[in-house]
């Protein structure tokens, strides 16, 4: 890189408008779109599609909801003429849809142009002609006025042309290129000149795209060269608005909203961004973006996967994993405190639905998955990042088990320790695995065998419980009393085994419904100056929970924390 990079480059002239408007307008409608995948997307790729692929691409936009869409650019190649020729003769072109072609200012090729729209029954025809003095002076060698008479003798033809085939409906467009580089009054002349030609020609407003064909500035000049446009334009009811932006600084798509908030009515570009250099602007992020503020874009991304999978057929590239709205993982939350507030939102959400809201407000997802075709199969994942929030709500999710609050703290540590060993995501399978290793499957120095259960005293206050166990591999009866199965059955493993714990916390819930539903028991338990959890499943309570606290005495012994006696009594 240059050192000095001002010696090497000047900075662009910001706009002379200190009245403007468009800063404090919002969007409240969508603008009208016009789909250039096949036409600007097309010529920018490695491998242009052939007529196969163009195809399935037109009726995907068809099916998305465009109702302009660039087919092609005729002149320049066979395969692009024969794409349009084969859409007009087979009838392929519903009804409410517009086909638009493009061309540049030069007889030969505007004839052929029209020539392959022949018997269609509607259509854009789609004028431009380089404008920006490093053109004028470079490419053209012309001045302005040279420059203006490309545009009006391009612009008579395509009037002629089109009164020789009346039986179509047409409509005309005018790009003076690069706008973005054109001096601003320069810009509003060559328009007015191309104006005054077809007004006459056409009953149809006349669209009037200015093009960002290279993004040379903030996307705030370029929203104030829209509104100076806006303003000047001496017919701007006999106008269409139309921008075009390119994503060179990598702000297209704010450079779009602005200029529609500045008074542009239409905008072009491509799916995922797809165009020369570093792409036109998103019409996905552009919609999207709509929809997130309650606006109706009026096109349809239900299905973004069926739209992706499209795309990457068509134009063999790839839509990277972070793009906005439909990329992989932008629904996707790996860091534990993003995962927390995801798992507690989509809590909330529920109980707001319940209680009769529509409204999505969920912390990290601007927009729910759902509405484009996404499950929240994908929304937390875990990785060495993630925290107990995550892991719990998959847990929950996938497998119905609610974690109390301290056991999710206790196990994400397990589960930090897997992910930084591995250095790799876990799933959620994986997650289940470790946390049955854990808490469940524990089944040394005790395993439950079976267990009996009474009440004695006043009333039948007290519990007596007489338990089955396999401790070292014998069999052993223990026996306790107390104000409940719990309490019970840690007195037997006191007397027992001599083991030293104390019940701390008991949760319990069912998961499943009718004859198959299965409870499941957390027990926390103190062993000596440590306090371990242990986790039991049965389709009975009772036995669930005591399965629990033998599974938390084991992994007291485990840890270190606790060490039994021999066993007193033996089976009969």
């Amino acid at each position: 890189m240059h050192r000095a990079p001002s010696h090497k480059y000047r900075p662009f002239a910001p706009i002379d408008l200190p009245d403007r408007t468009w800063p404090s307008r919002r969007i409240t409608r969508p603008p009208i779109w016009l789909s250039t995948d096949l036409r600007d997307g097309n010529q920018a790729l490695i491998e242009p599609m052939d007529a196969a692929r163009k195809l399935r691409m037109f009726r995907q936009l068809v099916d998305i909801g465009f109702r302009e869409i660039e087919v092609a650019f005729p002149s320049a190649s066979q395969t692009d003429f024969d794409f349009v020729r084969r859409l007009i003769e087979e009838g392929l072109i519903p009804d409410d849809v517009t086909i638009q072609v493009l061309t540049q200012s030069r007889e030969e090729l505007i004839r052929r142009t029209f020539e392959s729209l022949r018997g269609a029954k509607r259509a854009i025809v789609h004028l431009y002609n380089p404008t920006a003095p490093l053109f004028r002076r470079v490419v053209y060698g012309k001045d302005r006025a040279g420059i203006v008479a490309i545009a009006t003798e391009g612009a008579r033809l395509f009037a002629q042309c089109a009164a020789e085939q009346p039986q179509t409906d047409w409509r005309f467009e005018y790009s003076p290129e690069t706008f973005t580089m054109t001096e601003l009054d320069f810009a509003l002349e060559i328009c007015e000149r191309v104006v005054d030609v077809w007004e006459s020609a056409t009953a149809h407003p006349i669209i009037l795209n200015l093009p960002a064909t290279v993004e040379v500035a903030t996307p705030n000049v370029f929203a104030d060269q829209i509104e100076w446009m806006h303003r000047h334009l001496s017919r701007r009811d006999r106008v269409v608005l139309s921008i075009h932006p390119h994503n060179d600084r990598g702000t297209g798509v704010a450079a779009a909203e602005l200029a529609v908030m500045a008074g542009a009515d239409r905008v072009e570009g491509c799916l995922f961004g797809n165009g020369e250099r570093t792409g036109n602007v998103c019409l996905v992020t552009l919609a999207m973006n709509l929809y997130s503020q309650g606006v109706d874009p009026k096109l349809d991304f239900s299905d973004i996967g069926a739209v992706i999978r499209t795309a990457e057929y068509c134009t063999a590239l790839p839509v990277h994993p972070r793009h906005p709205y439909a990329g992989e993982l932008v629904f996707t939350a790996f860091s534990g405190s993003h995962q927390d507030a995801i798992k507690k939102g989509l809590a909330a959400q529920r109980e707001a639905q319940s209680a009769g809201s529509t409204l999505w407000e969920v912390p990290y997802l601007p927009v729910d998955p759902a509405d484009v075709g996404r499950t929240y199969e994908a929304v937390i994942r875990v990785n060495s990042q993630s925290g107990k929030g995550g892991i719990a709500y998959l847990l929950e999710r996938d497998y119905g088990l609610a974690l109390p609050r301290l056991l999710q703290i206790e196990f994400s540590q397990v589960v930090q320790a897997i992910a930084d060993a591995t250095g790799k995501e876990l799933a959620s399978a994986d997650i289940h695995a470790a946390f049955e290793r854990e808490y469940v499957a524990r089944a040394a120095p005790i395993a439950y065998v079976d267990h009996r259960a009474g009440h004695a005293g006043a009333h039948g206050s007290v519990e007596h419980l007489t338990a089955r166990l396999a401790i070292g591999g014998i069999e052993t009866i223990a026996s306790g009393s107390g104000n409940g199965p719990v309490d019970a059955f840690v007195h037997a493993l006191r007397e027992s085994v001599g083991a030293d714990v104390h019940v701390l916390a008991y949760h319990e819930h069912a998961t499943g419904s009718g004859e198959d539903a299965t409870a499941v028991a957390y027990v926390q338990l103190r062993a000596g100056s440590r306090s371990v959890y242990g986790v039991g499943l049965d389709p009975n309570i009772v036995t669930a929970t005591l399965k629990a606290v033998v599974a938390a005495v084991n992994r007291a012994c485990a840890l270190g924390s606790l060490a039994l006696a021999p066993p007193v009594g033996a089976a009969a």
